[in-house]
This record gives C-alpha cells, structure tokens and sequence, in this order.
C-alpha cells in the first residue's frame, strides 16, 4: 500500500464520516479504525485534525466544482444561473453535514472571504464567479468587483439554506427551491446593467 493511497483513504474515509454525522464526529481514532491503521499512522499523512479537515474541505470543494462545471454551457446566461442554483440545493439539502462544514463551521483551516476565494481558491465559489464575471463582460451585469458580488448573489441563497436547515421556514422542499430561485432573480435583477 503506497501512502498516496493510504492518504487519499484515510480523506476519503473522513469525508464520509463528516457527510453522515458531521465535523464533530471525525476523530484520528475513528478514522484510524474505518481505514484499518492506527491513528498515530494518521499522522504521517496529516499533522493534526485541522489539516485532515482541510483536506477534506479541499476534496470536497474540488468534487463540488468538477459536478458543477459538468453542467452543459448552453443555455443563456440566466438558465445557467439557475441551474448552478439547483446544482447549490442540491448539494446544501442532500449533503447538509458538509454543506455546513464547508460553509457554516469555524475550524482552523476554513477558508475566510476575500483572500482565500481569489484565483480559483475556492472551487465551487469559483463556478458562480466565472458566471458573474460573464454577466458583466456581456453587460447582463453592471460592472463592479466580481468576488464582491458574487458574494452577494449566494449569501441569500446560503442565508435561506440555514433557515431552511433549522427548520425555520416551514414550506416543503420543492416551495423552498422555488421561493431560492426567486430571491436570487431579485438579487439578479437589482445587479443588471442599466
């Protein structure tokens, strides 16, 4: 067993823990036991937990991104926007652990707005902000920071999955979809080039 290998299970491994029972329930022991080593061997791979949960954060960001970009690039601009929309539901409302791990939790490693979300460093933040930068070259959008406002298009959207999460929007799954994509138009709108 090379220790790629054995690295990339013990991620692997973490990353279904954290998706079934969250970011609590991912031990060095748990994990060492799921994998079949010891949890000292962990530490070869990865220094402390906070990096093993950094890796997991990076696999799953970079899964999420590859299964967002797969999506066919045609269609206008605003079916494109709402499809990356639904690709966001699905994956806040399928995977509600990670979701919150990758964007709710404070943990040592998480990444943190702006700097860690230039260049592509944030995955999944990256498809919607290609999608704006379009916006504004083809003059759907009015110009202005790109990292900026695409912030400010998912943070809505984000702010109605935790309600949602807690139980503090009483609609069925398929009105909070509906009630996502109108409050994002709204945003859309509001950002339009005049």
């Amino acid at each position: 067993m090379n220790d790629q290998g054995t690295a990339g299970r013990i991620v692997a491994v973490a990353q279904r823990i954290l998706m079934e029972e969250g970011a609590d329930a991912v031990s060095m022991r748990r994990v060492g036991d799921a994998v079949g080593i010891t949890a000292m061997a962990i530490y070869r791979h990865y220094p402390n937990r906070d990096a093993l949960l950094r890796a997991v954060a990076d696999r799953s960001a970079g899964e999420l991104a590859t299964t967002w970009t797969r999506r066919s690039p045609s269609g206008s601009w605003d079916e494109r926007v709402s499809a990356a929309l639904d690709d966001f539901l699905d994956f806040a409302l399928g995977s509600p652990h990670l979701y919150r791990f990758l964007t709710l939790d404070a943990w040592a490693g998480a990444r943190r707005f702006p700097e860690d979300f230039r260049d592509g460093q944030g995955p999944p933040f990256s498809v919607v902000t290609g999608l704006v930068e379009e916006g504004m070259r083809t003059g759907r959008l009015r110009a202005d920071d790109p990292l900026e406002t695409a912030m400010t298009v998912t943070s809505s959207a984000q702010g109605l999955v935790q309600q949602y999460l807690s139980r503090r929007i009483g609609m069925d799954e398929a009105d909070f979809r509906a009630l996502c994509h109108r409050s994002t138009r709204r945003i859309i709108n509001g950002l339009r080039a005049e």
